[in-house]
């Protein structure tokens, strides 16, 4: 009887494009995120009503590299951006 063999192909792991990311092992993020689950808690778990501490959360771990940096407008936060500055500075020119 010999060994099945299917080739020299092996296994290569690749992290998942989105859904998974380091645990917060140092706590770095801790308040943001423990601001984010109590306006859940406060709000019976309807996650609309807490979209900036949301927001807030990613953006902590994005800056601590728990996470992929990613445009907050592709992550949907979109709404909650800041706008853009003005073209004038409130100088006006005849």
């Amino acid at each position: 009887m010999s060994a099945m063999n299917f080739g020299s192909k092996s296994f290569k792991p690749r992290a998942p494009d989105k859904g998974a990311f380091p645990i917060d092992h140092f706590g770095e993020c801790k308040t943001f995120k423990e601001t984010f689950m109590k306006c859940l808690r406060d709000n019976s778990f309807d996650n609309s009503k807490c979209r900036l501490q949301s927001k807030d959360y990613l953006q902590c771990r994005m800056e601590n590299q728990l996470m992929a940096k990613e445009p907050m407008e592709k992550l949907g936060f979109k709404d909650l951006m800041d706008p853009p500055p003005s073209q004038s500075d409130g100088d006006t020119k005849p």
